[in-house]
């Protein structure tokens, strides 16, 4: 029963995710055009964030999608696999992170309601959120060009626990 509640959650999450908010984002949203191709991706130097989607997404057979190029490129940079527990954690990120939007208050509030499992690992990602800098305006068809880890350290250098001294956990 455990095992079929998950796959009802993770279809709900799937269908929320692609047949609700990217037809809604298409049209309410106008963000800077997705300049890349799948094939320009692949032609990045090896380590680039613009290298990093490609292999990202041909190792989970997912079409690059120009309206949602940018959530993806969050997953790499932020080390999220596309799975519900990622989809969590990236959103929870988002919100520490300062962004306060539908799409990530719909998925925070969906995640706490029914991944409890995870609720560590996404209070995990919020304080990372909280305590790195702000991704939300980056221009990204300038950064897909630098190296995926400086940009993670970049991003995660403000991640150290100011009172510990110790990162927290990925």
């Amino acid at each position: 029963m455990k095992k079929f509640l998950i796959k009802i959650r993770s279809a709900v999450l799937v269908f929320l995710t692609h047949q609700i908010a990217l037809p809604v984002l298409k049209i309410i949203r106008r963000p800077n055009a997705f300049v890349y191709t799948k094939d320009d991706l692949k032609k990045f130097p090896s380590g680039s964030l613009g290298n990093d989607l490609y292999w990202f997404l041909e190792k989970r057979n997912l079409p690059l999608l120009k309206h949602y190029a940018r959530h993806d490129l969050k997953h790499v940079l932020l080390n999220y696999d596309t799975t519900d527990e990622g989809e969590a954690r990236l959103q929870c990120f988002m919100l520490g992170n300062g962004r306060v939007s539908f799409p990530v208050l719909a998925t925070v509030m969906y995640s706490l309601l029914t991944m409890p499992e995870y609720w560590k690992r996404m209070g995990v990602a919020f304080r990372q959120g909280r305590c790195s800098i702000s991704v939300h305006n980056w221009q990204w068809n300038e950064v897909i060009k630098e190296q995926t880890v400086q940009l993670r350290n970049r991003v995660f250098n403000h991640s150290i626990n100011k009172t510990s001294g110790q990162e927290y956990e990925e």
